[in-house]
């Protein structure tokens, strides 16, 4: 498969659902909480595919790799975010979120690696 777009990655396709998902979650925290964690996984999330699409627009490999590997800090940040979620709201399930943010964060490890190393090369 030739990749002609962002679009079309699987990380940025799996990264947009995994926002769905978040979003789907942070429902279920209270209402008083809407500009704290409510808010800030949120911004985490969306930030994920965000910065893959800018990245891959970039005129540079350099850039494209600084910007997947921003993507990948924020996956860190919302797996610390659900971490501490699920801590003060047990009754919500977030397994499903944590399976495809591990999925996100092994793809965009495994792509800033193969990246960095044609990055060397070339």
């Amino acid at each position: 498969m030739i990749i002609q777009s962002y679009k079309d990655l699987i990380v940025w396709q799996k990264s947009i659902v995994l926002v769905k998902i978040v979003y789907k979650i942070t429902d279920n925290f209270d209402r008083s909480d809407l500009y704290g964690l409510t808010s800030q996984t949120r911004r985490s999330a969306v930030s994920i595919p965000s910065n893959i699409a800018e990245g891959s627009r970039r005129r540079s490999l350099a850039e494209y790799i600084r910007f997947l590997s921003i993507a990948n800090g924020s996956a860190a940040e919302l797996e610390t975010q659900l971490i501490i979620a699920r801590e003060i709201y047990s009754n919500v399930n977030f397994n499903e979120a944590f399976c495809l943010l591990e999925e996100v964060l092994k793809m965009l490890n495994t792509m800033i690696g193969k990246l960095v190393n044609r990055n060397t090369i070339t």
